[in-house]
């Protein structure tokens, strides 16, 4: 099964998203000679391990056996060094094993969620929490990885501990099953209470801890927002409130581990066991060896015991981690790659056909027609929410019409191969995101490795960045902060310019894309911009009036309608909106305007 995505991965290995334990187990057969070398070795380490009582038993008669005494301790004493020798070498690489399907599983997991995550939709993404997201590729994550080992690990060790030491007590006499087979049927229905008792606090405990990390989260971004108006102590109590409640499952979680009974329980057996092993003694239907190897194999059942109350744990929270992730990556995204779909060079004729949209319930544009011609720049103007940058977003199918079309070239963008109609458009939003990287790697984002320091640093001239870049001590090579912060508003939006031209776009999208620059810088630009894009279609969403003037057309949008289009010269003569909006902008002058949209 593989969800909707808006691009293709290569060779992709498909795993079961049938639920989440098939989906784990999907994972860990990819590697299925890890998996049976695994069982294998851990089959062998119980072996010998048993194995070892068998010889101390052995040991004992042979002590009683005064004549042959010597010479059978001696054997024994050598088999015992070469058991415990070959035992440690198997654990070892059983241990080996599971740490390399533990990593792999991990690993491969994250690329799975991590791809996942990609190819959603913005419409998905818009619907996330970003912290409990980060917590599911994290901590979630984590948890599947200790998941394998060591709780897997220690599950598949101590349950194959136990078939092999009732399996050698059966071979020293088969009446001394009696006990352990009471004890073995006693602990799986304990075990199974147990389990169900844990697993919905698990959940609660991965749900829970998923909810504080989005607070964290939502507190650290909007920090300036929390100090700038003194609620660190609403915060706080948010913080704390998220935090008991993870610690409340987390004790209720203790509780349930604390009324464990097969702990009890294995001390009971142990001394019905003692008990009837002496009854067998006393009428002669076993040896003093014998007793005491099944007294030694007997008590290698407290590993099973006490491991299960800490493996079971973590398989349960890795189960839930597991079903959190399933079900992120399950969920439905809107669009799809549409791959083999239409892949022409664009001519850059873009028609709006009777387009309406939504977000959710709520209506964003309504009935909007009209059409930008190859090499055409078209004005979009209106009040904020108008519904001007959701408009835009049509183009490169960000979002997807409720009704209508969207066409370029004539091809329905729904029609169009997702990857070759978005590397054919380009757009330079206000707020602009730049990645932690270098100014470099910033610029030449769009075309990734295949782009040289000289065509980076003619796209950064063309956006007027080249001085500002120069005046840093490490140049191209200096590493900006998370989002750029570390850069001014406007050195931000000429690196986002510079990025969009180097892409050499068909259609540009610019959004309010120059609101942080000073007027001087704004006209250098300009004139790149202008010089660049002869024969390109542009979408232009502005509030500078110079911008508006040489657009060949103007939309005017008023709560998501299209109530006039034209040129700037008919729009004043014939549309009172339009000669509203355009004397706020020629009494206000605005350098900085949010469209809101």
């Amino acid at each position: 099964m593989l969800a909707k995505r808006e691009f293709t991965v290569a060779d992709e290995y498909r795993y079961n998203w049938s639920s989440p334990v098939r989906w784990i187990a999907s994972h860990l057969l990819r590697y299925k000679f890890y998996v049976l070398g695994f069982m294998i070795l851990c089959i062998a380490t119980n072996s010998l391990y048993s194995s070892i009582s068998f010889l101390t038993g052995s040991a004992f008669n042979a002590v009683l056996n005064k004549e042959t005494a010597i010479s059978q301790l001696g054997i024994i004493a050598l088999s015992l060094l070469g058991v415990i020798v070959l035992q440690g070498i198997c654990d070892l690489s059983a241990r080996f094993f599971a740490e390399i399907l533990s990593k792999r599983f991990a690993r491969n997991a994250r690329e799975e969620l991590y791809t996942s995550l990609l190819g959603k939709s913005q419409t998905f993404h818009n619907r996330q929490q970003v912290g409990d997201v980060m917590a599911r590729a994290s901590n979630d994550m984590t948890q599947l990885s200790d998941m394998v080992s060591p709780a897997f690990d220690v599950v598949f060790d101590s349950f194959s501990s136990l078939v092999v030491n009732v399996t050698f007590i059966g071979l020293v006499n088969p009446q001394l099953l009696l006990v352990p087979s009471i004890y073995i049927i006693v602990f799986f229905f304990a075990l199974r209470r147990y389990s169900r008792q844990l697993s919905p606090v698990s959940n609660q405990m991965r749900e829970e801890f998923g909810q504080t990390n989005a607070v964290l989260n939502e507190a650290v971004a909007g920090i300036e927002v929390v100090k700038a108006t003194a609620q660190e102590k609403q915060e706080i109590r948010k913080f704390v409130t998220r935090a008991s409640r993870y610690r409340d499952f987390y004790v209720e979680n203790g509780k349930i581990q604390g009324r464990y009974l097969p702990t009890l329980l294995l001390g009971i057996a142990l001394a019905l066991a003692f008990l009837h092993g002496l009854y067998l003694l006393s009428h002669h239907e076993i040896s003093l060896g014998a007793l005491i190897t099944f007294m030694g194999l007997m008590t290698n059942l407290r590993f099973v015991t006490y491991m299960s109350l800490w493996s079971f744990g973590l398989v349960q929270l890795g189960i839930a981690g597991a079903k959190r992730i399933l079900s992120l990556m399950k969920e439905e995204t809107e669009l799809d790659e549409n791959a083999g779909g239409y892949h022409e060079e664009m001519r850059g004729d873009i028609v709006f056909d009777h387009v309406t949209f939504s977000y959710g319930d709520t209506p964003i544009l309504k009935d909007i027609s009209f059409r930008a011609k190859p090499g055409q720049t078209i004005a979009i103007v209106g009040q904020t929410g108008a519904g001007k940058s959701t408009l835009t977003k049509l183009v490169n199918r960000i979002y997807d019409v409720d009704s209508g079309n969207v066409t370029i070239d004539g091809v329905d963008v729904r029609k169009w191969d997702m990857d070759s109609l978005r590397s054919q458009i380009s757009t330079i939003e206000q707020d602009v995101f730049l990645f932690s990287r270098t100014i470099a790697d910033n610029i030449g984002y769009g075309l990734g490795s295949k782009v040289d320091r000289a065509t980076i640093e003619a796209a950064a001239r063309d956006a007027q960045a080249h001085e500002f870049i120069q005046s840093f001590q490490h140049g191209y090579e200096t590493e900006i902060g998370e989002r750029g912060v570390t850069l001014s508003g406007g050195q931000r939006q000429r690196l986002a310019i510079a990025r969009a031209l180097l892409t050499d776009p068909r259609i540009l999208i610019l959004d309010d894309s120059t609101s942080a620059i000073d007027s001087a810088t704004e006209d250098e630009i300009q004139k790149a911009i202008r010089r660049i894009l002869e024969g390109r279609t542009t979408l232009l969403i502005t509030h500078r009036l110079s911008q508006i003037r040489w657009a060949d057309s103007i939309l005017v949008l008023r709560k998501g309608e299209l109530i006039d289009q034209g040129t700037h010269e008919e729009l004043l003569v014939r549309c009172e909106t339009y000669r509203r909006i355009f004397s706020h902008y020629d009494a206000a002058v605005p350098t900085s305007v949010s469209s809101g949209d």
